[in-house]
């Protein structure tokens, strides 16, 4: 059962402004039904639970006190936005969350001037949240107070630290709260999550947290005594952030994250007194009032019974990509002691928690740093391992400069295993792995790879082990892969050749990547035309199979590839071979099916797809077009 709780305050609330005229007692009973509503609202759809419910009382705290949308609230990575969307007027759209034309997962400028920061990649709100304070000091009307809420998990992320820094020395008004939960996605790793978790584990944290009620009350009183009284409490609340205020900001705290009476009374004095960059430190706990005990706390959820708890997932047909990899990878490794697998703070997303537990001294996971991420491999490849980098598409483009640098020009061989390639579904634009193939394929001395299936990503893995002559990379899609029959062990495949799926005439069809089941659809809707195109499966981008590229359009009136890509990918490299050895001169007809020259919002991969022109029946009206064959002719 899954009923609507009964939320008879948070029904008054169209926004912000109608928490103004609340009791303090009426936003705690507001967090409360505030809560019931999320949890309800993600049982009916699925998305993102625990994130959300740990920032419930500092989401209703922070609009009470603040005034947006001239204050800009900006959210790191924008997992715990849903509370923050449902009491800024977007309540009623909560059950088209993540789904297409309904609501983003994430913020989104587009959707609500509440939203004045789109985030869904780590580590970015201090420095947007700069950007507006430093824009309200030169003028801009628009802006107020500049707010950034930023996990603990995300202060892994070295861009945090930069912006920090630069905050703290250009002294401007900035409010940073820190949401230290203990946890991102997975567990946080590093040395500021032990310095966090220090600051509160010792005696004076639990002192404070007892005498809270008491003495944060009274603040307001001494804070009135004016900005010089104000800094010396501020500063006699705190027990510790020494790093912080070496930075230049101000500290306080920790504060109880889930206590309405420190929050408000502690952001009411921030607003009145605040002279410069602050950093407010709230513990909460991820997952607060109903997934406190699952690993993830919630992060990413189904369907679910909110009185059971049972997710509604529908059955699984094959292994995941993620799974085969990860069990591929466990294989090599028994087999050979060189093999370290490394992720950025993903380790149950790309499988490597798989990996971890049967090899836990060779599996590192380096938090939300996938710049060190990619050196740190540069350097165990320099010391004779070999590292397997796994890392989403999307999440590899912030460590594209130390891929060219200290990867590439030094022909190291790093391994990238590259996740969630093409479009990813619910997660929309952001997440979507769009970009890779040809900021990979660009490099020299890059050997670039896609799987048609799970079974090819098996031997793509192998291939990767064997391979030592630099750089290689192998990208495959998220979910699950089409029920082919798996080898007991990979075969390493001979770098740059692709193979023959079926032989036939006229057009040529020249996949890379999982697009080759579309192919082969899209080929049996023509042969009821009585066309028989062939299809092949380059697996590779760089190096090209010359040889069977040249061959197909030699022996085709058209060549059409087709990818899970932006444009200037495995397309642009066969157009550039094909220019080069004068074959258009001979009258080829080539094409090229790419993703669009557009961002694409969340739908399911199939609806996302279909929006991209890249289903079977798109396949289908290209051959047909290039052919000069009507596509409303009825087939034969």
């Amino acid at each position: 059962m899954s009923d609507r709780p009964e939320t008879p305050l948070l029904n008054r609330i169209a926004g912000p402004a109608d928490m103004k005229g609340l009791s303090d007692f009426d936003l705690t009973r507001l967090a409360t039904e505030l809560r019931k509503e999320t949890i309800w609202s993600v049982s009916q759809t699925g998305g993102h639970l625990g994130a959300g419910l740990g920032v419930v009382e500092m989401t209703v705290a922070i609009h009470a006190v603040f005034d947006a949308p001239r204050d800009k609230l900006i959210w790191d990575v924008s997992h715990q936005c849903y509370p923050h969307k449902i009491l800024t007027g977007r309540r009623d759209r909560m059950l088209t969350i993540r789904q297409k034309d309904g609501l983003s997962g994430f913020t989104k400028r587009s959707e609500s001037p509440y939203d004045p920061f789109g985030a869904a990649h780590s580590s970015t709100s201090i420095s947007a949240a700069m950007g507006f304070a430093v824009a309200r000091d030169l003028g801009s009307e628009t802006v107020g107070d500049a707010i950034a809420v930023i996990g603990d998990g995300a202060l892994s992320g070295g861009m945090a630290y930069e912006a920090l820094n630069h905050a703290g020395h250009e002294g401007t008004r900035l409010i940073v709260i820190l949401n230290d939960n203990e946890m991102s996605i997975a567990p946080p790793v590093g040395a500021m999550s032990s310095y966090l978790s220090r600051l509160y584990a010792g005696q004076p944290f639990q002192d404070f947290k007892a005498a809270a009620k008491g003495a944060v009350r009274m603040l307001p009183e001494p804070f009135q005594e004016g900005a010089k009284r104000a800094k010396e409490m501020l500063k006699g609340m705190a027990v510790g952030g020494t790093l912080f205020e070496e930075l230049g900001f101000s500290y306080v705290g920790p504060i109880d994250g889930h206590d309405m009476d420190q929050l408000l009374s502690v952001l009411r004095t921030v607003k009145a007194r605040a002279d410069g960059p602050i950093l407010i430190h709230a513990v909460t706990q991820k997952g607060k009032g109903y997934a406190e005990d699952r690993p993830d706390r919630g992060h990413a959820t189904a369907k679910f019974d909110m009185i059971t708890g049972e997710q509604k997932k529908a059955p699984s047909n094959a292994p995941s990509y993620t799974k085969i990899f990860a069990q591929s990878l466990i294989k090599e490794a028994e087999r050979d002691d060189k093999i370290v697998a490394i992720t950025a703070a993903m380790p149950d997303g790309t499988g490597l928690d798989l990996f971890g537990d049967r090899f836990p001294k060779r599996t590192f996971d380096v938090g939300i740093a996938e710049q060190h991420g990619v050196t740190f491999c540069a350097g165990l490849a320099a010391g004779g391992m070999k590292p397997f980098c796994a890392i989403y598409s999307t999440f590899l483009q912030r460590g594209y400069d130390q891929i060219v640098h200290d990867v590439a020009i030094q022909r190291l061989p790093v391994r990238f295993a590259i996740d969630r390639a093409g479009l990813v579904g619910a997660d929309g634009a952001t997440h979507a792995g769009t970009f890779d193939i040809g900021y990979m394929s660009s490099l020299p001395g890059m050997v670039v790879m896609a799987a048609a299936d799970e079974a090819e990503l098996v031997h793509m893995v192998a291939t990767a082990v064997a391979h030592d002559d630099g750089p290689i990379a192998f990208r495959f899609p998220r979910g699950e892969g089409v029920g082919v029959d798996l080898p007991e062990r990979g075969t390493p495949l001979e770098i740059g050749k692709g193979r023959m799926i079926a032989q036939g005439e006229r057009v040529a069809l020249l996949s890379f990547g999982t697009r080759l089941e579309e192919v082969k659809e899209a080929a049996e809707r023509l042969a009821d035309r009585g066309l028989k195109p062939t299809i092949a499966d380059a697996r590779f981008a760089k190096p090209l199979d010359r040889d069977l590229i040249l061959q197909l359009a030699a022996d085709h009136e058209a060549l059409i590839t087709i990818e899970e890509g932006a444009i200037g990918g495995f397309g642009s490299h066969v157009a550039q071979l094909l220019a080069e050895e004068g074959v258009f001169d001979d009258g080829l007809k080539f094409r090229s099916m790419v993703l669009p020259d557009t961002f694409i919002d969340q739908a399911n991969p199939h609806d996302m797809y279909e929006i991209a022109a890249m289903n079977a029946e798109h396949i289908e009206a290209k051959v047909l077009n290039v052919l000069g064959v009507k596509v409303l002719e009825k087939r034969a």
